[in-house]
């Protein structure tokens, strides 16, 4: 696939709907997760890439594994964020509002990953509130998201906060 047609299958959701449209009715308190995208990152690889399947758990990088709650049982596995980027609108424009990274460990020879439902359903919740989560993450991982939301979208990087513009240094 070339460069270009992948970047551009690799898309953020830019603006979300009201599912409500004001009318009080079914669906009324749903949480709309259509400003919230997934993004990969492999240190191993050395990529970061948008994988919309981390919403149900369906990755490139989870796809025929078994997910355990033990890290210890897969000690040889390797390493993935799954980063939880929102995306906001402002009157400057389109910017990442919340940007929170969950590990995932994955071992394929095992057909095993270790991965926290807990922390990833509320580290979710904390991006699509505004948060920057990313200060656990190791520094090689850090470099290669910063780099990927800077390149992906210059200016809803130029429109983010200092916040995670610190976090998330060149």
């Amino acid at each position: 696939m070339s460069e270009e047609k992948q970047k551009k299958s690799n898309q953020f959701t830019i603006m979300k709907d009201d599912s409500t449209d004001g009318h009080g009715g079914y669906g009324v308190g749903s949480v709309s997760l259509e400003n919230i995208s997934p993004v990969i990152v492999d240190p191993n690889e050395e990529r970061a890439f948008v994988d919309i399947g981390a919403m149900h758990a369906r990755s490139e990088v989870e796809r025929r594994v078994k997910f355990i709650p033990n890290k210890d049982e897969v000690p040889n596995g390797k390493l993935y964020w799954i980063v939880w980027v929102t995306v906001e609108q402002s009157d400057k424009g389109p910017y990442y509002h919340g940007v929170t990274g969950c590990e995932i460990i994955v071992d394929r020879s095992i057909k095993r990953a270790y991965k926290s439902m807990p922390e990833h359903v509320n580290h979710m919740d904390k991006s699509m509130k505004g948060h920057v989560i990313v200060d656990h993450m190791d520094q090689k991982s850090k470099q290669l998201l910063g780099n990927f939301l800077r390149e992906f979208n210059q200016e809803m990087w130029e429109n983010s906060s200092d916040e995670l513009k610190q976090a998330l240094p060149q």
